[in-house]
């Protein structure tokens, strides 16, 4: 993996309940050195009240009072840093029904930490969690198969669940998996490498996390720059006749004097300037600059006068995505309510919302053979295939192309609920 500098990294960790999600990340954090005493000094008043050992998941365990009232459990982020890099940890519950917020961890993670008990192996769970994984092409995935001291630390155990997992990542398109045999309770290979798997040879938990590549640079793509706002200030002074445009690069880089297509309007003109803001304690300055790369919040400014609103994508002229009004889809359906074709909803693209019909449901993943099936609609948790059509035209790029342009949400026009996450196939269709 080689070594990588003092970078953040984004992970999340997922997987079936008792798995001991919470005493892993628990164990990371302690070991880590990343926990305050008096966190420390309180779980280990609670322990012993208990009549037990320190017990780590209670260092991550601030969701269980709400899970107890009933109150929807959401991810819960932690951040946390090494001599080597900064961490931010997306801790997502491990219950089936809450596999939607795997998504919402998943999505934007460099690496996944998808835990498996020894003593049970792969479960329906652990394949929902790769197919995740896998969908959204998060570049590194960390088998942790936990609990390895309640087996003996058996070798055979150990590489079994990892040969399972590795045939399911081939199925999966997922090209990186780390197997670690670990004991979050103990302590084995999650920060300090276990004398107890001398046949191991590969990283420790935190080496592993601490030497990982992030995702995909997409500075190098073609430019995509989502329209946020326009900024055309109603003054007398110097600004009067500023027009910009402003949002954050989605992919690509930009400069001053660039050929640019407006979609979806279709329109071509240059850019004249680039500015960004300029923060200090006691102003805010705008300050030229030369470009812009991707991650970059920046405003714009072009050639021409020309109808340039919120939800336009400003594009690279010689690597147009063009537009769509239809598209097929991956999504991961996330309501209770199930999705039927004809449903009516909206749907949420990078800058743009417009309102999209369900014109046909080609199939759901199985999760026992993760092939697909027929469907004729999607239950909360379904992994499934969907045409749409759209109201406005949306410069789409396929997913696999660029994971910014290539997604949306399928929103309820009625109260505003989240009911899927999508992925942009091909114009002529991709397999699950």
């Amino acid at each position: 993996m080689g070594t990588v500098e003092h970078t953040l990294l984004r992970l999340a960790t997922a997987g079936s309940v008792d798995d001991g999600k919470s005493t892993l990340v628990g164990r990371l954090l302690h070991d880590c050195k990343a926990i305050l005493a008096d966190q420390i000094a309180h779980v280990k008043t609670v322990s012993e009240a208990r009549g037990g050992d320190f017990d780590f998941a209670l260092l991550t365990d601030g969701l269980r009072a709400e899970r107890e009232q009933g109150i929807t459990i959401d991810v819960a982020y932690r951040y946390f840093a090494t001599d080597k890099r900064s961490f931010i940890l997306a801790d997502c519950p491990g219950h089936v029904q809450y596999t939607r917020n795997t998504v919402t961890g998943a999505s934007t993670a460099d690496v996944v930490i998808i835990l498996v008990d020894a003593r049970h192996g792969v479960l329906e769970q652990t394949r929902r969690h790769l197919a995740v994984a896998g969908l959204l092409r998060v570049p590194h995935v960390v088998l942790a198969v936990n609990k390895i001291d309640l087996v003996n630390y058996d070798e055979a155990v150990f590489k079994g669940i990892a040969k399972d997992v590795d045939q399911l990542a081939d199925q999966l398109g997922i090209a990186d998996v780390q197997a670690i045999p670990v004991s979050a309770l103990v302590g084995d290979n999650v920060v300090e490498r276990s004398e107890q798997t001398s046949w191991y040879d590969g990283p420790t938990l935190l080496e592993f996390l601490e030497n990982a590549s992030g995702r995909i640079d997409v500075s190098g793509q073609p430019l995509r720059f989502p329209v946020q706002y326009v900024i055309r200030p109603q003054t007398d002074d110097e600004y009067r006749d500023y027009r910009g445009y402003t949002g954050t690069v989605a992919s690509g880089t930009v400069s001053v004097g660039d050929p640019v297509i407006v979609l979806p309007a279709g329109r071509r003109t240059s850019i004249v300037g680039i500015d960004r803001a300029v923060v200090t304690a006691t102003s805010t300055a705008v300050a030229e600059r030369p470009s812009a790369v991707a991650g970059e919040a920046v405003t714009v400014r072009l050639a021409d006068d020309i109808d340039v609103a919120r939800g336009s994508v400003i594009v690279a002229a010689d690597a147009s995505p063009g537009t769509r009004r239809e598209l097929s889809a991956t999504v991961c359906w996330l309501s209770e309510r199930p999705l039927t074709v004809g449903a009516r909803l909206l749907i949420k693209h990078t800058t743009t919302t417009a309102q999209a019909i369900v014109t046909k449901i080609s199939g759901a993943l199985d999760l026992d053979t993760l092939g697909v099936i027929d469907a004729t609609g999607l239950e909360l948790n379904d992994i499934g295939k969907v045409q749409l059509k759209i109201a406005a035209p949306l410069a789409a790029d396929p997913y696999t192309s660029n994971n910014i342009t290539g997604s949306f949400l399928l929103i309820d026009a009625h109260d505003g609920w989240t009911l899927a996450a999508g992925m942009i196939d091909h114009e002529e269709g991709e397999p699950l």
